[in-house]
C-alpha cells in the first residue's frame, strides 16, 4: 500500500465514510517487503504488519540462515519498525548483530537476538508469565521462552531448577507459583513437572518438553509423551523445545484475558 493510499484511508475515516476497525483490517495485510541482494531473487519476505494481525510481530528463525541473510533482516526490520528478535542464532550471527546494533540484547544461553524496548517496560495491563524449568540443563529452552514473552510486551518471573527428584524446591516456590497469572513450564526426563504444577495452580499452564534425559528418553519424545498424557487436565502441549512457540501461546492468553479485564 502507497503513501497516498494510506492517507487515502485515513481521510476516510476522518471524514466517517470508513470505520477505523475496517481500516485496520486493510491495514493489518501489508505491506511484504522483500529482502535480497541487488539483482538477485528475494530470500525472506518480511511481514511488518503481522503484530496487528496476530498480536506479536514476526520473529526471524535463525537457524539455517547465513550471517548475512540474518542481518539483512534484522537491518530491514530494525529500519522500518524499530525492534527485532532472532531465535536460535549461531554465534556467529550473535557476534555480528552485536556489531551491527551495539543496544543489542543477547542471551547466549538462549540464542537469541532482540532489539527493543527494555525488560523493564511490559505492555501495561498484561498479566505475570512465571517460566519454570526443572533443571538447569532446560535453561536454554527456558530462556528461548523468556526471552520471547519479554520481546512481546510481557512482564516475565522466572524459578528455575524445581524439579520433581526434589519436591521441596518447588514447594519453596508456592507464593511466586500462585501470583502467575500463565505458567510455561520446561522439563526433559519424564516430563513430570508440569504434571505437578498443574495440579497446584488454577491459571494456563504450558508445558515444552526438552530433548533433556538419558537414552530411553528419546531426545525428548518421553517428555513429549508424559506431558500429553498428564493427569492433571487442561495442560498445553507444544513441541519439543519450543520455548519459543509456548512465549507465543502464552501471549495470545495474556493479551486476552488483559482485554478481558478491561472490558
Amino acid at each position: 500500500m502507497t503513501p497516498d493510499r494510506v492517507l487515502e484511508l485515513l481521510q476516510q475515516v476522518a471524514d466517517g465514510t470508513a470505520r477505523p476497525e475496517a481500516a485496520l483490517e486493510r491495514l493489518a495485510w501489508l505491506p511484504i517487503e522483500a529482502v535480497g541482494a541487488e539483482g538477485d531473487a528475494a530470500f525472506a519476505r518480511l511481514d511488518h504488519h503481522r503484530a496487528l494481525r496476530v498480536g506479536h510481530p514476526e520473529v526471524v528463525f535463525g537457524a539455517g540462515k547465513t550471517v548475512n541473510q540474518t542481518v539483512a533482516i534484522c537491518e530491514r526490520l530494525a529500519a522500518r519498525d524499530g525492534t527485532f528478535l532472532v531465535t536460535r542464532a549461531s554465534d556467529e550471527a550473535l557476534e555480528a548483530l552485536t556489531h551491527v546494533f551495539p543496544q543489542v540484547r543477547i542471551n547466549r544461553i538462549a540464542r537469541t537476538a532482540w532489539l527493543g524496548p527494555t525488560e523493564s517496560a511490559p505492555q501495561p495491563g498484561l498479566g505475570k508469565l512465571l517460566i519454570a524449568c526443572a533443571g538447569t540443563s532446560d535453561l536454554p529452552v527456558a530462556e528461548e521462552a523468556a526471552e520471547t514473552a519479554r520481546a512481546f510486551g510481557n512482564p516475565v518471573e522466572t524459578s528455575y531448577d524445581i524439579g520433581v527428584a526434589g519436591l521441596h524446591r518447588l514447594l519453596q516456590e508456592a507464593d511466586r507459583l500462585r501470583s502467575a497469572d500463565i505458567v510455561i513450564v520446561a522439563a526433559g526426563m519424564e516430563g513430570a513437572l508440569p504434571s505437578v504444577l498443574g495440579g497446584l495452580v488454577r491459571v494456563p499452564v504450558i508445558a515444552v518438553p526438552t530433548s533433556v534425559g538419558y537414552g530411553a528418553s528419546f531426545g525428548g519424545l518421553a517428555a513429549l509423551l508424559g506431558m500429553l498424557n498428564s493427569c492433571a487436565s487442561g495442560i498445553t502441549v507444544v513441541n519439543i523445545d519450543n520455548g519459543f512457540g509456548a512465549a507465543c501461546a502464552a501471549t495470545r492468553i495474556n493479551q486476552l484475558l488483559a482485554r478481558a479485564r478491561h472490558s
